[in-house]
């Protein structure tokens, strides 16, 4: 059930007047969301880095464009440096350092 409310916080959905993505009021609301989930959920990590992406449908000459939202992961909402890059590394799961979002 966590991951169905994960990845429908992160699906941008759009109308006529706008665009909607939860990313902003996640990280709001819950700026430990990553240190949480590492201490009790790890395999929504996943879930959460995934998405912070954004892949276009349309392939040209081979290639998919790709827009990766890391803010949250670089600088907090006060403008300081954040700490999520630290919490990802202290859960000690290398292929998380992996992930495009992290690795950017």
């Amino acid at each position: 059930a966590a991951d169905a409310i994960l990845q429908d916080l992160l699906t941008i959905r759009a109308d006529r007047d706008r665009y909607y993505f939860g990313v902003d009021a996640l990280f709001s609301r819950h700026p430990d969301i990553v240190r949480r989930l590492c201490a009790d959920a790890p395999d929504l990590l996943w879930t959460l880095l995934d998405g912070l992406v954004w892949r276009s449908r349309a392939v040209e000459n081979g290639w998919r464009r790709a827009v990766y939202f890391c803010k949250h992961i670089l600088i907090r909402e006060d403008g300081r440096h954040s700490s999520v890059i630290e919490e990802i590394c202290n859960c000690k799961d290398p292929r998380l350092m992996c992930h495009p979002v992290v690795a950017y």
